[in-house]
């Protein structure tokens, strides 16, 4: 199968040399001078922000909040789903749920008068009728679990049922803020309907039509109120033992990696300050040095459904990279790479945080296995060629030790800042030797790159023009080459700009 970069490739050049004969300050100058040539284009704050520097700290990293997060629960057919899309303003949530199916996404970032959150749907799946206030329950137990703010959706035109009245006893110990939310409330002849949910005792009732928007302000204005400006579950910290999440599906050998790192080691057991849910965190001592390792959201596993697990584990697993830097990813070489295996690396990815593959049971690996897992690596895992590997057998403790340099190693990449100087010559040395293709008669330009963050390193780049995408990965492929970033996702941002007229 071809790389879609491929045609970027041409033939080889002699990049990191003629790179290693710009010193920094013909660098700095060349740079500077591509900076005021900007001068001449339409920007905006938020680029003159980035081209500034930003909020950057003295080390050159942009910490950025863990945004509030909303979760929304209720029985099927109630409405979460529309007011999902109602608050979202998009239709991202599937409206009309179908029994049985998971969605891979469960949580959206939104934002409401300039300010941004999470909300988190918990809808997707349908539990079978004789399990569903066990399911129902069990759902907003997460939920509480895992957010800051609770919407409980109830479908006024049906009242309470005993399902809602299950959760609401579940809601009512809860320390956190739970807004009862009356859907399908289309016009005032309906307010009395959602004025009788009064007896379930959580407050007052907010009347809504999510499918029309009326109330839908008025519920959003109530929880801005309370919702929190950062995240005090999914809290960022800074400093501290680097944090690495433990990631991987069912039975691939998460525990015993821990319980063997945590035996053979001292271990020290401390409450993660910050966490109405209070999850233990462990601080591991490996390769000398202290790790601690993110619990995976401390969620108490009583209700055993088949249905649904895919739900609770994506929750898990996005709650545990929140809190994280690093995600190891624990696959089972004894078994064939799974659609499960490659949605877990796809949502370290679009957390941004590092990463690492540990494949686990090498011990019991035999040629003919090794063999095939060598093609379903190429195939399957091509889009994370970049992070280190390590073969462990977690239940032996066998080459845990190599953990530490790989881990050391993504940190570090994921760490990494290039100097605006250094970044420009590469984007002029590489696009001289290989321009991007005339697109309709036009060759887009790279105007200007600058590195806006690290964790992850992100890059923007001041174009004329739209870049395809296999000249984006064109151009992450051979920053990778030329500067490493093993073990860490790049992201390159384009900012398509035009001439401001002259006067």
């Amino acid at each position: 199968m071809s790389n879609p970069d491929d045609d970027y490739e041409g033939v080889e050049d002699d990049l990191v040399e003629r790179l290693a004969e710009v010193d920094d300050d013909l660098a700095d100058q060349r740079a500077a001078v591509l900076r005021s040539g900007l001068d001449e284009y339409d920007l905006d704050d938020d680029d003159l922000e980035v081209l500034e520097g930003g909020d950057l700290d003295e080390e050159g990293v942009r910490y950025l909040p863990a945004l509030p997060v909303i979760a929304i629960v209720g029985r099927p057919n109630v409405g979460k789903s529309a007011l999902v899309n109602r608050i979202l303003g998009r239709r991202e949530a599937v409206v009309e749920d179908t029994p049985g199916v998971t969605r891979d996404r469960v949580s959206y970032k939104g934002e409401w008068l300039d300010r941004r959150f999470t909300l988190v749907d918990t809808g997707g799946w349908e539990p079978d009728a004789r399990g569903i206030d066990a399911s129902v329950a069990a759902q907003a137990e997460v939920a509480i679990e895992l957010c800051d703010v609770v919407l409980f959706v109830v479908d006024a035109t049906v009242g309470a049922t005993a399902t809602d009245e299950h959760v609401v006893r579940l809601l009512r110990q809860a320390k956190k803020p739970v807004f009862l939310v009356a859907n399908k409330v289309d016009d005032a002849r309906q307010e009395p309907e959602a004025a009788v949910l009064w007896n379930l005792g959580l407050d007052e009732p907010h009347p809504v039509s999510a499918l029309h928007g009326r109330g839908v302000a008025d519920l959003l204005e109530a929880v801005f109120k309370v919702l929190p400006q950062e995240s005090a579950v999914a809290k960022q910290e800074v400093g501290g033992p680097r944090r690495v999440a433990i990631l991987g599906r069912p039975n691939v050998g998460k525990s015993s990696l821990l319980n063997k790192a945590a035996r053979e080691e001292r271990v020290v057991v401390n409450d993660l300050a910050g966490t109405t849910r209070d999850p233990v965190d462990e601080q591991i001592e490996l390769g000398g040095k202290v790790w601690r390792f993110v619990d995976t959201a401390g969620i108490r596993r009583r209700v055993h459904l088949q249905q649904g697990a895919d739900f609770y584990a994506s929750l898990r697993t996005q709650a545990a990279l929140e809190k994280a830097e690093v995600a190891v990813v624990l696959l089972d070489v004894t078994e064939a790479l799974s659609e499960q295996d490659v949605r877990i690396i796809d949502l370290v990815l679009e957390s941004g945080r590092a990463l690492v593959l540990a494949f686990n049971k090498w011990d019991l690996l035999d040629d003919d296995r090794r063999r095939y897992l060598e093609r379903e690596i190429e195939q399957d895992l091509h889009h994370v060629a970049w992070a280190p590997r390590v073969n462990i057998s977690a239940r032996t403790g066998r080459h845990l030790e190599k953990l530490v340099p790989a881990l050391e190693t993504a940190l570090e990449s994921w760490d990494t800042r290039i100097p605006t100087g250094k970044f420009n010559a590469f984007l002029t040395e590489l696009v001289q030797e290989h321009p991007h293709p005339l697109r309709g008669g036009k060759q887009p330009r790279i105007l200007f790159g600058t590195q806006a963050a690290t964790r992850p390193p992100t890059f923007v780049l001041f174009t004329t023009g739209f870049l395809d995408p296999g000249y984006r990965r064109f151009i992450q492929r051979r920053l990778r080459e030329v500067y490493g970033f093993e073990g860490t996702p790049i992201v390159t941002n384009m900012r398509v700009r035009e001439k401001r007229p002259r006067t």
